[in-house]
């Protein structure tokens, strides 16, 4: 858990998708992730948090469907999304957060 509060703390967007191994919408949100992993490179942050084993961080984000995914920065979301969203809409709003950072 602390791991996850240093990864989000960071100046570059951490885009954390809440997901369930049994979701089938999760399942599905896996490959697009990955495809907005490759495209943001470096810039960005992909992780993925599975609520049953997580249930505490769950709580704290208020995640009450899956998947739910939430772009942080500096600790704080910047973004929030529920149900499947597709990779080019997931990285125009990393991308949104990333001119934001450099406009400060």
């Amino acid at each position: 858990m602390s791991e996850f509060s240093e990864l989000i703390k960071d100046s570059k967007p951490t885009l954390v998708d809440f997901y369930a191994t049994w979701c089938g919408p999760c399942k599905m949100q896996a490959p697009i992730l990955e495809k907005v992993k490759e495209a943001v490179g470096e810039t960005a942050n992909v992780v993925k948090v599975d609520v049953d084993k997580n249930r505490e961080l769950a709580q704290e984000y208020r995640v009450q469907s899956i998947p739910t995914l939430i772009i942080f920065q500096n600790g704080e979301p910047q973004w929030r999304g529920m149900g499947l969203h597709q990779a080019d809409d997931l990285i125009d709003k990393i991308n949104i957060a990333i001119k934001n950072k450099n406009h400060e």
